[in-house]
């Protein structure tokens, strides 16, 4: 089968990014004929690996600078409206070259699968998708994190695709209800675990994600600070880069814990990292799947988490392999953090349960049901709930 994957930025580093290049290279160690389509390139390489199966092009190429639309194209594109509405996360990077440049792409295309994966691309693809290509959108995120306006747009148009597929079960139900009679299909995202598990012995609380408001690292520093009390010797360790790191470096000395509070910046041994701890905290305001929590499963950590639309809920089995608080309640999560510091035989019995939890999202439990998705697809056939998964 020719498999074409539509991403923004292929070459940067994300979860999205990374979990899309992994499908690919699934797909391609599979035998099926696969490329990613870049919208835009700015670097020279791409930060994950990629299996030289896979044919990776780019479709505008920016790493000489970025060219934006003057002044007035930008009143007038706003005027006449675009494909990309105002309102997507990534609406800057659309820019009239960048916008048509994948019009270019999707309509050009023959036969086999296009897989996009943001509002952005998905809607450019159903309005400006070639025909005869099998089109399939991926939400990475979840219906309730996004704006009136792409809800609207999603309502419009989405139903031009032969598939939708996203992350949870809870967004599931929430996109069935948006787009009756468009088949939705929960397939999670495959999580790579490989490397040690905790042992159990460090007294690390650790944390990983961008530094940017979704996931409310301002949220968990005073949550950790108040369980921290009764634990001088533990430490948080918080993994990640992002526009917002002056702001919780000021929180951190702010609340008196600048020996006690990490902020770590990116690494490229995340793997590392997580079985060198104990616990992982997850603070997000909003998740799509949390792909890091589930690799901290993996690596026998339990998990304190905020019940965050969507995502924690559908992962974890409260008191088995996780604790659940309410959504921003920083002294919950401050309860939950100071029950599994306080108490190493509760934590190595979560965390047993929490590697086997994580065994689900493994690449042999997920890539099969995307096999099995684009056999129904390309047979006509009609798409069932006869596995996990659906």
């Amino acid at each position: 089968m020719k498999i074409r994957y539509l991403l923004l930025h292929a070459y940067g580093q994300g979860g999205t990014i990374r979990t899309v290049i992994h499908q690919a290279n699934a797909m391609a160690a599979a035998g099926h004929d696969v490329e990613i389509a870049s919208a835009v390139r700015r670097r020279e390489q791409p930060r994950f690996h990629l299996d030289p199966r896979v044919t990776l092009v780019p479709l505008v190429d920016q790493r000489s600078g970025v060219q934006q639309d003057s002044l007035g194209r930008k009143v007038w594109r706003r005027m006449r409206g675009k494909l990309v509405p105002f309102g997507e996360f990534a609406a800057d990077y659309f820019t009239e070259r960048v916008e048509k440049a994948v019009i270019d792409y999707v309509s050009g295309l023959e036969g086999g699968f296009l897989v996009s994966t943001r509002p952005a691309l998905n809607l450019i693809a159903a309005r400006r998708g070639a025909k005869g290509v099998i089109k399939i959108a991926q939400d990475h995120m979840n219906l309730g994190a996004y704006p009136a306006t792409i809800k609207q747009d999603i309502a419009r148009h989405y139903g031009r695709f032969d598939a939708v597929v996203v992350l949870t079960k809870t967004n599931q139900v929430e996109y069935r209800i948006l787009l009756p009679g468009t088949p939705i299909v929960r397939i999670p995202n495959a999580v790579h675990v490989s490397g040690e598990v905790s042992k159990q012995r460090n007294p690390v609380v650790v944390a990983a994600g961008r530094l940017v408001k979704q996931k409310g690292f301002d949220l968990l520093i005073p949550a950790f600070q108040q369980a921290s009390k009764a634990h001088p010797d533990w430490r948080l360790r918080i993994y990640g880069g992002g526009p917002r790191k002056a702001e919780l470096a000021g929180l951190v000395s702010e609340l008196g814990m600048d020996e006690r509070v990490q902020l770590m910046g990116r690494t490229d041994r995340l793997e590392e990292k997580l079985a060198g701890a104990s616990v992982y905290a997850l603070s997000s305001r909003f998740e799509g799947l949390p792909m890091v929590m589930i690799e901290a499963m993996g690596h026998g950590l339990p998990v304190a988490a905020f019940d965050c639309p969507t995502g924690p809920a559908d992962v974890l089995t409260p008191g088995k392999d996780g604790l659940l608080v309410p959504a921003e309640d920083v002294g919950a999560l401050a309860e939950a953090l100071d029950r599994l510091m306080s108490d190493r035989p509760l934590r190595v019995r979560m965390g047993a349960a929490a590697k086997r939890t994580a065994g689900g999202y493994s690449p042999e439990a997920v890539m099969p049901m995307w096999e099995d998705l684009f056999s129904e697809l390309a047979g006509g056939e009609p798409i069932t709930d006869s596995y996990w998964g659906r």
